[in-house]
């Protein structure tokens, strides 16, 4: 009779701390959309890298949009050349099953391939009470090996509507690179904000970039080091005809708006 006794409490323990633990499991968080992490630079990926912003070149055909490139390429090149491996893990993440670890953290871990070398990646999130700690862990094999380093972490809220990134400048250089500040609208990304974290000349500049529902519904609010000075630059266009504006009193002397046309070619500012 004991032992009945015993094995029934036995199976009553076991069944409760079971469904304590499916209860504890509960859903995984939602990964920020991919887009949390990109600015879009489609409007301006055309410009000649080799583009020099001297004063001789104002007033060429499509100097005014080339102007805008070069300087939002600045930062086209953070992401696409330095940050390639991370941002490249991420997107690769949000193709991917999590699995539950434990104390409200999930895992995804996999493997990706970037320029022959092969990188081993393990995101987590753990759900808080209003939001949720990203960390991503990255290690390369082969010719350009390293133990696995913390390359980003971030949080984002419970609800998916906006968060934050701070990525390391590489895997040698654990060293605060770059913050992220975004926010999502509806079913998109409409803000975005990166921030040069580094201690050098650049440190502080930023590119803001957001949606809106002006006729040109695109913009970029840009502070960033010209090698000379801090210098700011404002920047909107069309995201569907491209055809914007750009103003800049240090490079363009004056606070007018200089436009373009969808083709690209200056053109004198409506009224």
């Amino acid at each position: 009779m004991k032992k009945s006794i015993y094995l029934l409490f036995t199976l009553v323990l076991s069944t409760l701390f079971f469904a304590d633990c499916k209860k504890d499991k509960g859903e995984p968080p939602v990964l920020p959309p991919q887009e949390s992490m990109v600015i879009d630079f489609s409007n301006f990926s055309s410009a000649k890298k080799s583009i020099e912003l001297l004063p001789g070149q104002k007033g060429t055909e499509n100097s005014n949009w080339a102007y805008a490139a070069v300087v939002a390429g600045y930062w086209n090149v953070i992401i696409n050349v330095n940050l390639a491996v991370p941002v490249l893990a991420f997107k690769v993440a949000t193709e991917q099953t999590p699995v539950y670890i434990s104390s409200k953290t999930w895992q995804w871990s996999y493997e990706f391939t970037l320029l022959g070398t092969t990188y081993k990646a393990r995101l987590t999130g753990q759900i808080g009470s209003s939001d949720v700690q990203w960390k991503m862990y990255i290690a390369g094999e082969g010719t350009n090996s390293f133990a696995e380093v913390l390359w980003f972490e971030g949080t984002s809220k419970l609800d998916g509507s906006g968060g934050q990134w701070i990525l390391n400048q590489n895997a040698l250089s654990p060293v605060a690179y770059l913050q992220i500040d975004w926010t999502k609208t509806s079913t998109s990304v409409g803000y975005v904000k990166y921030t040069y974290l580094k201690n050098d000349s650049f440190l502080n500049s930023y590119i803001e970039y957001g949606l809106t529902s002006n006729v040109l519904n695109a913009y970029y609010t840009i502070h960033y080091y010209n090698g000379v000075k801090f210098s700011d630059v404002n920047i909107e266009w069309n995201t569907t005809t491209h055809n914007g504006h750009v103003k800049s009193i240090d490079y363009l002397g004056d606070s007018n708006w200089y436009c373009w046309d969808s083709n690209k070619v200056n053109i004198v500012c409506p009224q």
